[in-house]
Formats: structure tokens, C-alpha cells, sequence
């Protein structure tokens, strides 16, 4: 006959083993739904600092990194940078919305490549900024930045079976200090302005398209 305490100690360490179980099964619940939340606190915070369609930092985000890039900068040379795309409007008007989103992720993309590790962002619409180093802010490496730059915009984008080429005005001004970047921001914008009315003087702008060559 069984030893009613062996029975009874039996019993009762197969009700702790299920109640360590339960426990167990409780704390991974609450580690689950914890790293649910991170995830959705993280999408939210990502979702109110970046532009939907582009992946970019928004105009919000991009001035609050810039500041802290211009805190840190520890002297580097930095240059301010300011991209609108010419006759936007034609786009959406003859190819409809859905092309112009294609055409601005191509734009985004383009302008990611060429700042590397540096920032850029979409301030919206068709307007895009960034914040490069830079080994140097004399006049000849801005207007050598700003020709690559001009040059890898305008190549073709491929949309609906053809290639669509769309230019750029771009504009570029040094950031003198960690306080400096609204005033560099205005010089690059007052750039851009001065480039897309030179553009405009010197021959009416159209949308070129060609037969579809190369992929963005």
C-alpha cells in the first residue's frame, strides 16, 4: 500500500511543476505582448518621423538631425542642400499621381545614393534637402557637387514602358555654425531658385520621354 505522505508529496510537487508551467506560460505571454508593443510604439515613432512614400526622414526629423549632426560636427565642413524638380506638375497632369510617386521614390532614391551615410529628406512635395560633409565648401567643389548632382537627377527614369527624363533645380550653401543651418538652408533654396530661373531663360522646359533603356 502507498505511503499516503509519499502520495501527498507526490501531488504536491506535480502541482508545482504545473504551476512553474503556468508561470512560465504567463511570462512569455507578457515578454510577447511587451515586444508587440515596442514594435508598435517603434512603427508609430518611425511613421511620425519619416514621409510614407519615400522612406526619407521628414521635414520635422530632418531638422531635429541636422542639429544634432551640426552639434557634433567637431569642425567638419558641412554643406546644405536643396532639390526641387522642375515642372513637378506636368508629371501628375499627363501621366496622373501614381507616376509622380514613382518618379519621387526614384528622386529619393537617386539622392540617398549620391549623400551616402549623409542626411537627406524629403520636405515634401517634390522639395528634398540634406546635410553633407564635405573635405571642402570652396566655390569649386559646390559647383562640382552641384553639376553631379544636376546630372543624377536628369538620368531617365523608367515609367509605364518608357524612359522619362525630369530635371532638377539644385542649390547648395556652406553651414558655417551650429546655429547656422536656417540661414544656409535660405542660401541653398535662394540657389535653387537662381538655377531654375536660368534653366527657364534658357529654354522652355518639356518632359522628354525615349524608349524604355535602363532601370532606376
Amino acid at each position: 500500500m502507498p505511503d499516503p505522505l509519499s502520495v501527498a508529496s507526490g501531488i504536491s510537487a506535480a502541482g508545482a511543476l504545473a504551476s512553474l508551467w503556468q508561470l512560465r506560460r504567463r511570462a512569455l505571454r507578457a515578454e510577447a505582448e511587451i515586444a508587440h508593443l515596442q514594435a508598435e510604439l517603434a512603427a508609430e515613432r518611425h511613421a511620425a518621423s519619416h514621409d510614407p512614400l519615400t522612406g526619407l526622414p521628414n521635414r520635422r526629423a530632418f531638422y531635429r538631425i541636422a542639429a544634432a549632426l551640426l552639434t557634433d560636427a567637431g569642425g567638419q565642413p558641412l554643406i546644405a542642400v536643396v532639390i526641387d524638380l522642375d515642372d513637378f506638375k506636368q508629371i501628375n497632369d499627363r501621366y496622373g499621381h501614381a507616376a509622380g510617386d514613382q518618379v519621387l521614390v526614384c528622386v529619393a532614391q537617386r539622392l540617398t545614393a549620391f549623400a551616402g551615410d549623409n542626411l537627406v529628406a524629403r520636405l515634401g512635395g517634390d522639395e528634398f534637402a540634406g546635410l553633407l560633409a564635405t573635405p571642402t565648401v570652396d566655390r569649386r567643389w559646390i559647383d562640382h557637387a552641384t553639376r553631379r548632382l544636376c546630372e543624377a537627377m536628369a538620368a531617365p527614369i523608367p515609367l509605364a514602358g518608357r524612359n522619362l527624363r525630369v530635371t532638377a533645380s539644385v542649390g547648395l550653401a556652406p553651414v558655417t555654425g551650429p546655429t547656422q543651418l536656417a540661414e544656409a538652408l535660405s542660401a541653398a533654396d535662394a540657389a535653387m531658385y537662381r538655377a531654375k530661373g536660368v534653366a527657364a531663360r534658357r529654354a522652355p522646359r518639356q518632359l522628354t520621354e525615349t524608349p524604355r533603356l535602363a532601370e532606376c
